[in-house]
């Protein structure tokens, strides 16, 4: 049965509410009901919070992490090894790893994985960006910490096949602590620290 309100102002809020991932009409009418029984300040805080959020973060020129700045905090960090680049598929994994206390290069967040299936190939990424940066010279070695699934692998093959063009950069894969099919935000923190700091020569994966 569709659901009916006895206000316009209650309805739309519901319908914004349920356009988030993960929630559905009922869920969005209990969180607007418990945001009109609190203080209108609190509704208003939230608000401007999400406004801000919106309007001030934009992504790194350099490393396409979320950022405040043209360049994030990392990537500008003198304390951070910019010789090393971890290449993530999303922010969400940046956070993850850094979660870790174990890794202290920098990172390349690729906005995605490489899937035919789904139409996104590695135009849609930032693949270029990353063969650019290394091209220019200044990175020792690039980390592929991608989730250990078809999409994630495909995609670290074509990365190492890129980049295999472009000198001599050491190219590794995270160990393989990180289970096949895992994607990288939900890897336990130790998990992935290990397999971080055991990391492998990408060129092992198929080397027999």
């Amino acid at each position: 049965m569709e659901q009916r309100f006895s206000s316009a102002l209650l309805e739309n809020a519901v319908t914004e509410l349920s356009r988030l991932p993960g929630i559905g009409r009922k869920t969005a009418l209990r969180l607007a009901l418990h945001l009109l029984r609190r203080e209108p300040r609190e509704a208003a805080a939230l608000g401007r919070a999400i406004i801000d959020m919106r309007e001030g973060i934009r992504y790194c020129r350099v490393c396409h992490n979320i950022s405040q700045d043209e360049i994030c905090p990392i990537c500008s960090s003198m304390s951070r090894d910019s010789r090393t680049v971890c290449v993530v598929e999303n922010v969400k994994d940046v956070m993850s790893i850094e979660n870790t206390g174990e890794y202290h290069g920098v990172y390349h967040v690729l906005g995605g994985l490489i899937s035919p299936i789904d139409g996104i190939g590695p135009d849609a990424l930032e693949i270029a960006s990353l063969v650019e940066r290394v091209t220019d010279g200044g990175v020792d070695e690039v980390i592929l910490a991608l989730s250990a699934t078809m999409e994630g692998d495909t995609t670290n093959f074509y990365i190492y096949r890129r980049l295999s063009q472009c000198g001599d950069v050491r190219v590794t894969q995270l160990a393989r602590g990180v289970s096949v099919g895992n994607e990288i935000e939900y890897t336990d923190e130790i998990t992935l620290g290990r397999s971080l700091l055991n990391r492998t020569p990408f060129s092992d994966s198929f080397a027999n």
